[in-house]
């Protein structure tokens, strides 16, 4: 499993995570999708780090766990393959980015113009078992508790975005003397028509955090390209 994670956040694990944890969580993961049908699919469970360095990070987006239907997770937490049809939390997502920023309703629901530019798209489980939301929650909270605090710990200063409630559980993980906690609802329908998600003009905050950093914000236009 772990020889698909890029050979920077390898050695960052490695050098923050006990190797016998790493092989228990590692066994145990590769036991589940031997067992069942997982999303998403095995060679793309550290996709989110591929498309985001370590060196690279600015923001990291918290999830809870991977979509759980067929074809929709692509190991980047909200983001379906282009082509995919949205689901209901990337809907949501997309209503609220094309409010708070006055642009158009993004076609691809892919999330990797995102990841390359620095915002680490993590769930707090990086698997799930197929129509079984929640699932793997258990057999990755230790690995992403140590990964968050080890970010926090080693990073000068990185927005982290905590949406709903599970994710906001990792909020003593992050030492905010150094880092700035965005929270809000989770993009679901669940939460978003309770109230918890529109209005929330998350994007634009982060920008501004960015601004006030003299770092470059984050163009989250999916459909258009990167200026570089």
């Amino acid at each position: 499993m772990f020889v698909h994670c890029p050979n920077d956040w390898l050695e960052f694990i490695e050098c923050h995570i006990e190797k016998n944890d790493i092989l228990e969580l590692q066994n145990t993961i590769e036991s589940q999708y031997g067992n069942a049908v997982c999303f998403p699919p095995e060679h793309q469970i550290f996709q989110s780090f591929k498309y985001c360095a370590t060196q690279q990070i600015k923001v990291v987006i918290l999830g809870q766990d991977p979509y759980h239907g067929p074809q929709q997770a692509n190991g980047l937490a909200f983001s379906v393959p282009f082509g995919v049809k949205h689901p209901p939390s990337l809907k949501n997502i997309f209503i609220e980015l094309s409010q708070d920023l006055d642009i158009g309703y993004p076609f691809s629901g892919s999330l990797e113009p995102w990841a390359s530019q620095g915002v680490l798209l993590l769930n707090t489980a990086l698997s799930v078992e197929m129509s079984k939301p929640a699932s793997h929650l258990k057999y990755w909270k230790p690995f992403t508790k140590k990964l968050l605090s080890a970010i926090s710990k080693e990073k000068e200063f990185v927005i982290f975005v905590l949406w709903g409630g599970f994710a906001q559980k990792f909020e003593r993980c992050i030492d905010t003397d150094k880092h700035v906690i965005i929270k809000g609802g989770h993009p679901s329908p669940l939460s978003a028509n309770k109230g918890h998600w529109f209005g929330n003009r998350h994007f634009s905050k982060i920008n501004e955090l960015l601004k006030q950093k003299k770092e470059v914000p984050i163009n989250w236009e999916i459909d258009r390209p990167i200026k570089t």
